[in-house]
């Protein structure tokens, strides 16, 4: 007896779901434009802001929230911006080459 046929035995009325298939790795829209990297002081403090992203809304933000987790800094997604917080150019163009995407460093 299988542990399926026990779980049917303690629970007769039960109707197994079927589980949504998740993707290993999430698909984001290449471009062929690149995407500007660039650098700028507010108030004093430095940030890196990534701009010129043309697809899905949705998968822009879910870019941010991926540099930040992998920075593990602080950021924000606004007017269709990435806002990072601190000077991470080198380590940003790297890992969005590494996605796929080219880019394009603009500033110092």
């Amino acid at each position: 007896m299988d542990l399926q046929d026990q779980l049917k035995n303690l629970f007769p009325d039960h109707e197994p779901q079927e589980t949504p298939k998740t993707e290993e790795e999430s698909t984001i829209w290449l471009q062929e434009d690149p995407l500007i990297c660039k650098y700028e002081k507010r108030k004093g403090k430095p940030i890196t802001i990534i701009e010129g992203y043309t697809g899905a809304q949705s998968d822009f933000k879910q870019l941010a929230k991926e540099l930040k987790t992998m920075l593990g800094v602080g950021g924000s997604f606004k007017n269709e911006q990435i806002i990072i917080q601190g000077d991470y150019r080198k380590q940003i163009m790297e890992f969005l080459q590494d996605k796929g995407f080219k880019t394009k460093r603009v500033g110092g």
